[in-house]
């Protein structure tokens, strides 16, 4: 963590719940998330999908509005220009009922709960964090030109009211994300688009304000390998010329890799691990989460590939966020299980530690 008093963002113990009717249970989203950006640093979030990265994400932007939706926790903001908690306040429009630290009911005031919420996230929203989306095509209005949408956003959320300064700032973004004939494409629908120029469109608007904080929901999904890799060279490029804080999910380890400082390693609704980029990431570290350590020996190498090596694969399903074990959420897929830490493992939910300076993991082996 970078030496800073306060960080940009931070996320403690979230929670985000939803209501399965069919098995009259909750779906554990998010389940006790805690974790931190600082000023000028990329934290990633990596795990299987299902794994709640992107609820967590749209937590953070106020954008869960099915019941119960976020239901505990804080979130801290804190830019130059404003500090704020983003869930304060939200705690009096929702009652829990909770049995041996299970939540086996919730009352939600939901148009109370929403309208405290906008209130809260009404001038951030856009202005101060900004989020990019895993479809950028369905992102955008079919029916106006990505000029246009740029353009509005920037008389939204900036101080350029005029029409004429606010399309000259649109235009310079398009140029910023290197789409080509950004005056042209300025005038286009996002049907007339390929993905990856809808994505670049997407990255232009939300960097147009000029926010403190940038959400990058798998950003390179859906598109193909080259244009791939050309979205992450320019995320890359545009970070390191602003300065811009990201909290970037993917379930691509390599993007986490290339672009992140610190990484959270999600199982389950929760944080399982959480440390420097270039440790976690270390194929050659020993210490790590089992699960960290499986999923990158499922990751193609170099040398597996001139080995003609399998791919190692985790065995079982995904944790089902249901029906949550009482011990760890990953031992019923673990290969490191050992005699000595088997009655924990299956009994009790380990805490995130900090095994090293820096680096938290949430495991008994250590």
């Amino acid at each position: 963590m970078s030496q800073l008093i306060r960080p940009l963002l931070k996320i403690e113990n979230l929670r985000t719940y939803f209501y399965a009717r069919s098995k009259q249970s909750f779906v554990r989203a998010v389940d006790g998330v805690s974790l931190e950006v600082g000023q000028r640093e990329t934290v990633g979030v990596v795990g299987e999908s299902g794994s709640g990265k992107s609820i967590a994400a749209m937590s953070v932007m106020g954008l869960i509005s099915a019941g119960p939706g976020v239901i505990g926790g804080q979130i801290y903001f804190s830019s130059p220009r404003v500090q704020r908690n983003l869930l304060d306040g939200l705690g009096n429009y929702v009652k829990i009922k909770e049995e041996n630290s299970r939540v086996m009911e919730v009352r939600k005031d939901r148009a109370g709960w929403q309208k405290a919420s906008d209130k809260l996230m009404g001038d951030l929203r856009g202005r101060e964090i900004a989020m990019i989306f895993q479809n950028p095509r369905a992102s955008l209005n079919p029916f106006i030109t990505i000029g246009e949408q740029i353009t509005e956003s920037i008389r939204l959320h900036t101080g350029l009211k005029s029409v004429k300064e606010a399309k000259e700032r649109a235009i310079y973004w398009l140029e910023q994300v290197k789409i080509d004939s950004p005056r042209l494409r300025f005038n286009a629908y996002p049907s007339a688009m390929s993905g990856g120029m809808c994505q670049r469109a997407m990255i232009a608007m939300a960097l147009s304000s000029e926010p403190a904080l940038l959400i990058a929901d798998e950003p390179t999904t859906g598109l193909d390998a080259t244009i791939q890799s050309k979205i992450v060279d320019l995320i890359e490029e545009l970070k390191s010329e602003t300065g811009i804080s990201t909290l970037l999910i993917s379930h691509d380890i390599s993007v986490i890799s290339r672009l992140s400082d610190r990484v959270a390693v999600m199982y389950g609704g929760a944080v399982v691990e959480y440390g420097p980029s270039k440790l976690l990431l270390d194929m050659g570290e020993a210490t790590k989460h089992p699960y960290t350590a499986a999923l990158l020996a499922s990751v193609p190498s170099e040398q597996k590939i001139r080995d003609r090596a399998n791919l190692q694969t985790i065995e079982g399903d995904v944790l089902d966020t249901i029906n949550v074990p009482s011990g760890c959420r990953f031992y019923a897929r673990c290969n490191k299980v050992t005699p000595e830490i088997k009655e924990k493992c299956i009994s009790q939910h380990p805490e995130l530690r900090e095994v090293s300076p820096g680096h938290q993991m949430r495991c008994w082996r250590y």
